[in-house]
C-alpha cells in the first residue's frame, strides 16, 4: 500500500487534470474532484478526460471523484484549479471537509469581480487558518501531461508550504521555483491573458515580427506598472510567472486567450469566437476588471484600454492602431517611475 501523503486537486479542467497526473507520476496518491458525478465516474473508469485532454491516459494513482468529503479526507495538500468566477463558491463548499493542517494552493489565473479580489485574497478571507499559496507559470496542460520539460513558480509567505509543494511536484521533467510575492505572481498570471488576446489578433492580421516583439514588450511594461500600483514587486514580472508565461501564452494556439484574439482578428464576432473555443476564456473577465481598476488608479495602460475599446465599445482595429501609434511617447524601461 502507498503511504505517501494524500493530495487533492479540485477542478477537472485541463490544468487540474494535468496537475493531478503529474502528482501521480511522482508516486503520490491524488484525488481529482469534479462537480459532475457522471463525468467523474466515466473518467475514473476510462482513465481519460476526453473533453479537456483527449488521448492521454491518467496516472494509476489519480482517483477521480465527485464527492468533496472523499477527496479531502486526511488530505495534506490541496490545489484549487477552477475558473475565477466560481472560485469562492468552491472554496466555501470544501471548507467543512479540510483537515486542520492542510495547505491550500490556488492555480487559477483570474480575478474575482467582487471587489477586485485575487484568489489568494479569497483564500485569506474564507480559510484564514490555512497556509495558502499560488502556483503559476508557463505551464500548458497538454505539455505537462506529456512530461515535457516545464518550470513553474510557487509563491507563498509560508516556507513549509513551499517545501511541500516542491516535494510533491518536482521531478526530472517538472521544476518548481519559489517566490514570496503572491500578488506579483498571481497578477502576472491573470494579466498576461489580456495581452495574449492582443497578440493573437495581431497574428491574424499578419503583422510582422517587429510588431509582435513591440506588443509583447510593451505588454510586459503595462503588467509591471499595474502590478506595482497594486502593491506587487515589479521584478516578479521578469521571472517565469511574468515574462515566461507571457511569452508562452502569446506564442501558441494552445492558449485559449490567443485563440480568441486570433478569431477576432480574423473577423469573427466575440460570440462566434467564444463558441468556437468552447471553454472559459479568463482574459475577457480580467480585461473588464483591469480596465476599471486602472482607470480608478489612473494607471497608464494603452494596450489594455485599446483592446477594451475594440471588444466592448465597437471601435475599429484601424482607428485603435492609429491612436496607439500617435499617443504621447513614454519611457522604455523605468522601474523607479512606475
Amino acid at each position: 500500500m502507498n503511504h505517501s501523503p494524500k493530495v487533492a486537486v479540485i477542478g477537472g479542467g485541463s490544468f487540474g487534470t494535468a496537475l493531478s497526473s503529474t502528482i501521480g507520476q511522482n508516486n503520490f496518491p491524488v484525488y481529482l474532484w469534479m462537480r459532475d458525478t457522471v463525468r467523474a465516474r466515466e473518467i475514473q473508469h476510462s482513465r481519460e478526460n476526453t473533453r479537456y485532454l483527449p488521448d492521454f491516459t491518467l496516472n494509476p494513482l489519480v482517483y477521480v471523484v465527485a464527492d468533496l468529503e472523499q477527496a479531502l479526507a486526511q488530505c495534506e495538500l490541496v490545489f484549487i484549479s477552477v475558473p475565477s468566477s466560481v472560485f469562492r463558491d468552491v472554496v466555501c463548499q470544501l471548507k467543512p471537509y479540510l483537515a486542520e493542517s492542510a495547505y491550500v494552493v490556488s492555480t487559477t489565473k483570474g480575478i474575482d469581480a467582487n471587489g477586485f479580489r485575487l484568489m489568494s485574497q479569497i483564500l485569506e478571507q474564507e480559510l484564514p487558518n490555512h497556509p495558502r499559496g499560488v502556483l503559476s507559470g508557463p505551464n500548458f496542460a497538454k505539455e505537462m501531461i506529456q512530461q515535457q520539460l516545464t518550470g513553474s513558480v510557487i509563491a507563498s509567505e509560508n516556507t513549509s508550504l513551499i517545501e511541500r509543494v516542491q516535494a510533491t511536484l518536482c521531478s526530472s521533467t517538472f521544476r518548481v521555483y519559489s517566490n514570496d510575492d503572491c500578488y506579483g505572481v498571481e497578477l502576472a498570471g491573470a494579466l498576461k491573458n489580456i495581452y495574449a488576446i492582443i497578440v493573437g489578433m495581431a497574428e491574424a492580421r499578419h503583422c510582422g515580427q517587429n510588431t509582435l516583439a513591440m506588443l509583447m514588450t510593451r505588454s510586459l511594461a503595462e503588467m509591471g506598472r499595474f502590478s506595482h500600483h497594486m502593491g506587487a514587486n515589479p521584478m516578479t514580472l521578469l521571472g517565469l510567472a511574468g515574462v515566461g508565461d507571457l511569452i508562452l501564452t502569446c506564442g501558441s494556439n494552445l492558449s485559449r486567450n490567443y485563440r480568441l484574439g486570433y478569431a477576432l482578428g480574423s473577423g469573427k464576432s466575440y460570440t462566434q469566437a467564444v463558441d468556437e473555443i468552447g471553454q472559459v476564456v479568463e482574459g475577457v473577465n480580467t480585461l473588464r476588471l483591469v480596465k476599471e481598476k486602472a482607470d480608478e488608479m489612473e494607471v497608464y495602460m494603452p494596450l489594455a484600454s485599446a483592446l477594451y475599446a475594440l471588444m466592448f465599445d465597437q471601435q475599429s482595429v484601424d482607428s485603435i492602431i492609429a491612436q496607439l501609434m500617435s499617443s504621447d511617447h513614454s519611457d522604455d524601461v523605468n522601474f523607479t517611475g512606475l
